[in-house]
């Protein structure tokens, strides 16, 4: 196996995939185990893959793409300079065994970022060689063992114990543990800093200095002489004396909105021209770092609390915004708490970063969105790991006794079904993956299986060709979506009204066509799982009509006061 650090060299380019990269953990001999490398060997694959074709498209040797890949990243967070080192070490290797017509999926396991594990299959994105793969295999091995950069390395060697790269790898070592999906952040703390946590996932703080100033809060004494509430509302009229947020805010019943999601709630998102060779250039990777920092999700975009305009140009707003454009005085409230991998069985470990007051704070509509990943994972058999009913109730009622104890008074609470994940396969498996757009030789259907085989898969139960497995799945999601519906009908709390509403993905797919739009622009190229943001955006507009249209008073009243808002305070801070 390679060394940790190894590893953790190339994570800046392994991070190009969607899951997290770390050291790989022993093989675990249990029936149904995941392969111990398997999201390392799936990078390793996708970056061989995006080598091989830039050489292609700029008609170059496989040298010069690797250089010209790197070129592309950027020097912040050392990606630039880790894969030049990654060059330096890998790249004798990879030129002969490229040269030697071996596929991807052949060089990765030789270089032992992929292997198989016992009694596990040989897992491969682009067909198997002619010849048995044990004798491709030995054969790739013995071009490796000549190459001089990895002989002078001591293959299984601690590359970090030498000395002139020593300085290197622990400048890496400290910002990939401080930057990126290694940190486990749970803080409950507003910031002045967009990434790790700061404003693109809650609202961006106006006085990081004062504990007592945070979006969301009550006013205190009208904010006459300073923002409290950080919506850029403070001071006095000077021609009666009466503070601004009284004049403009009082009685306007604002209110905040914090999502409970999971990646798709963050908005998780790999751009795809970062996988496809022909579209490639110096600015493809510019957002990489603040991607990295965001844990590759972009909240700021998301459906729920996103406050940028739309990067695909449509005209549906995010809730947030919705609550903005409605009532002024909500200017910066507020919080997105997902995370990658989240469900209800793990929410408790971070519903604690939730920072609402009871006595203090405004209320609050919580959206409660784990839409996947009690479903969904990457399992050979993943039926027998889906939450059950019986669980996902224990699970939601351990949360909303938990929000009724954080929640100011007045606050609601929507619980959002599970969508019915087949459409994914019945849309993306025949169509070409960014990978297999070049040369047409990589479907979904390939991509899936590849990713299933290593037990990496987002949701094996959805992107598997089975369809018996497909519907087992999707009977399972409506199964939770009954639980929560039983919920909201039959339970009530002290602190806030409960509302259930459907995950119509057929709805917002019928609108997307009826405007000119395919299916497969709702999900997100490179993962082939995710809601895309224009999904996402579709989404959070059908969720705002419903709700306008069933429960207005959840949304709270319309500020006849926002105009002379605007007038006096403009844009109020900004995001």
């Amino acid at each position: 196996m390679k060394s940790p650090w190894e590893v953790l060299l190339v994570a800046p380019l392994l991070l190009l995939l969607p899951s997290p990269t770390s050291a790989s953990p022993a093989y675990d001999s249990r029936p149904g185990a995941r392969p111990s490398n398997g999201h390392t060997c799936a990078a390793c694959v996708v970056v061989l893959s995006v080598i091989e074709q830039l050489a292609q498209v700029h008609n170059s040797t496989v040298q010069a793409s690797m250089t010209r890949l790197c070129d592309y990243l950027p020097e912040k967070l050392f990606l630039k300079t880790t894969c030049y080192l990654v060059v330096h070490m890998y790249g004798p290797s990879i030129v002969k065994l490229l040269a030697a017509k071996m596929t991807a999926d052949v060089v990765c396991h030789s270089l032992e970022f992929c292997q198989q594990n016992p009694g596990q299959p040989v897992c491969h994105l682009y067909p198997l060689p002619k010849a048995p793969w044990q004798f491709t295999l030995a054969k790739a091995s013995q071009i490796v063992k000549k190459s001089p950069t990895l002989k002078y390395f001591g293959g299984s060697t601690d590359i970090c114990s030498l000395p002139f790269l020593a300085k290197i790898c622990q400048k890496i070592k400290w910002t990939i543990k401080n930057s990126v999906p290694f940190r486990d952040v749970d803080s409950d703390k507003y910031s002045i800093s967009p990434t790790l946590r700061g404003y693109h996932w809650r609202g961006r703080d106006c006085n990081d200095g004062d504990p007592r100033a945070s979006p969301g809060r009550r006013p205190d004494h009208w904010d006459a002489h300073r923002d409290s509430n950080c919506n850029g509302i403070w001071g006095v009229d000077p021609e009666d004396g009466i503070p601004y947020e009284k004049k403009f805010c009082e009685g306007s019943e604002p209110r905040g909105i914090v999502l409970l999601g999971d990646s798709a709630g963050a908005h998780f998102h790999i751009p795809p021209e970062w996988l496809t060779a022909s579209q490639m250039s110096l600015k493809s990777f510019f957002n990489l770092p603040t991607a990295l920092t965001d844990e590759l999700n972009w909240p700021q975009l998301s459906g729920a609390t996103g406050f940028l305009n739309s990067t695909s140009g449509i005209k549906e707003k995010s809730i947030y915004l919705h609550l903005r454009q409605r009532n002024r005085c909500n200017h910066r409230d507020y919080q997105n708490l997902s995370k990658n991998g989240a469900s209800s069985r793990n929410l408790k470990k971070f519903i604690e970063s939730l920072s609402r007051n009871p006595l203090s704070d405004h209320p609050a509509i919580v959206i409660y969105a784990m839409i996947g990943n009690d479903v969904c994972n990457g399992r050979i058999d993943p039926v027998p790991e889906m939450t059950t009913p019986e669980q996902f109730y224990s699970n939601v009622m351990e949360t909303l006794q938990y929000l009724n104890s954080r929640l100011p008074n007045g606050s609601h609470v929507i619980l959002y079904g599970l969508p019915d994940g087949s459409f994914l396969w019945d849309t993306l498996h025949s169509r070409h993956h960014p990978l297999g757009q070049l040369n047409e030789d990589v479907t979904y259907e390939q991509f899936y299986s590849f990713l299933s085989c290593l037990q990496v898969s987002p949701c094996h139960g959805w992107m598997s060709s089975n369809k018996t497995l497909r519907a087992l799945t999707s009977q399972r999601a409506e199964q939770l979506s009954q639980t929560l519906k039983k919920i909201a009908a039959s339970k009530t709390f002290t602190n806030f009204d409960l509302f259930y509403v459907d995950f119509d993905f057929q709805e917002i797919m019928k609108t997307w066509q009826e405007r000119g739009g395919e299916p497969w622009q709702l999900i997100e190229p490179s993962d082939g799982f995710h809601p895309s943001e224009v999904a996402l955006l579709l989404l959070a507009d059908s969720l705002w009509d419903k709700v306008q249209r069933q429960w207005p008073r959840v949304l709270g009243k319309e500020n006849p006061f926002n105009a002379q808002i605007e007038q006096v305070f403009g844009d109020q801070g900004g995001h």
